[in-house]
C-alpha cells in the first residue's frame, strides 16, 4: 500500500516538472531563432555572422535603397490587404451560417473549411497550380489573392466562431421582436459583439498572407515578386546582410501589431 502511495506521488511531482522542462525547451526552440535573426539584422559586417562583431542600423538604412525588396514588400502588402478583406467576408458569412444551424452537414463543412491547414502547404500550393492550368490560366495576382484566401479563411472562421459562441441569443430575439430587420440586427447588434473575434481573424490571416510561402512560391507570376519569395531567392544566393534587416523589421512591426490587437481585439482571449 505504502509503495503504491509512494508512486502516485513521485507521478504526481514528475509529470509536472517533465511538462516544464518540455515547455521550456519548445519556448526555446520558439524564441532563439527570432532573437538571433533580431541580433544579427543590426550587424556592423559585410557579411551575416553570429554573434555580431558590432552594431549599427547601417542595413536599416540600406533598405531605404532597395528598389527591388521595397517592390516585393509593396506587393505582399497588396495581397495581404485583399485576402484579409476577402477572408473577412467568407469567414464570418460562414460562421454565422455554421452557428446558426444545427443541421448533419455542419461537421462536414467546418472540416472542409479548416482543411487547409491540415494539408501540407507545399501540396496545396502544387495542387492549386495544376488546377490553375487545367482551367486554361496562368499564375497571376487575382489566383494569388485566391490561393491565399483559401489558406486564411479558417483563421477568421475559428475567432468568429468563438465569439458568435459567447453571443446571448436572447439579445438578437429582443432585436427581431422590436421590429428590427436581419441586416439591421446583424449591423447593430451582432456585428459590435462579435468584432473584436472578427478582428482577432483579420489579424492573423494577414500575418499568414503576408509570410506565406508555399501559396506565393507556385502561383505568384514572374513578373509579380512577392516580399517571402524575394529573401528567400537572397538567402539562396548571396546572403544579402539587408535580408536580416528586412526579417528584423518584420519581427518589429509584428510585435508592435500583436500588442495592438491584444488591447484592442483582446488577441489571446479570442483564440482560446
Amino acid at each position: 500500500m505504502s509503495q503504491r502511495k509512494q508512486t502516485s506521488d513521485w507521478e504526481a511531482q514528475s509529470v509536472p516538472l517533465i511538462f516544464g522542462v518540455l515547455t521550456t525547451v519548445a519556448i526555446v526552440f520558439l524564441i532563439a531563432p527570432t532573437l538571433i535573426v533580431l541580433v544579427t539584422s543590426f550587424t556592423d559586417s559585410q557579411s551575416l555572422k553570429f554573434p555580431p562583431e558590432g552594431l549599427s542600423f547601417r542595413w536599416y538604412l540600406a533598405l531605404l535603397d532597395a528598389d527591388q525588396m521595397q517592390r516585393a514588400a509593396w506587393n505582399s502588402l497588396v495581397v495581404a490587404f485583399w485576402t484579409t478583406i476577402l477572408s473577412v467576408v467568407l469567414g464570418t458569412a460562414a460562421a454565422i451560417a455554421m452557428a446558426r444551424s444545427r443541421n448533419s452537414w455542419i461537421r462536414v463543412a467546418d472540416a472542409l473549411f479548416m482543411s487547409p491547414l491540415v494539408l501540407p502547404a507545399l501540396a496545396f500550393g502544387f495542387a492549386a497550380l495544376i488546377f490553375v492550368h487545367q482551367i486554361g490560366f496562368r499564375p497571376n495576382i487575382p489566383f494569388l489573392v485566391l490561393g491565399h484566401v483559401i489558406v486564411c479563411v479558417p483563421f477568421v472562421l475559428r475567432t468568429t466562431i468563438a465569439a458568435l459562441s459567447q453571443l446571448d441569443s436572447s439579445l438578437l430575439d429582443a432585436s427581431y421582436s422590436l421590429g428590427a430587420s436581419w441586416w439591421m440586427t446583424f449591423h447593430r447588434v451582432t456585428l459590435p459583439l462579435i468584432g473584436r473575434g472578427i478582428g482577432a481573424g483579420a489579424f492573423l490571416a494577414f500575418m499568414a498572407s503576408f509570410d506565406n510561402v508555399p501559396v506565393s512560391l507556385f502561383l505568384a507570376d514572374e513578373r509579380t515578386e512577392v516580399l517571402p519569395i524575394h529573401l528567400w531567392q537572397q538567402i539562396e544566393t548571396n546572403l544579402d546582410v539587408r535580408t536580416a534587416a528586412v526579417s528584423g523589421l518584420i519581427i518589429i512591426i509584428t510585435l508592435i501589431l500583436m500588442i495592438i490587437a491584444e488591447r484592442l481585439a483582446g488577441l489571446t482571449r479570442q483564440l482560446r
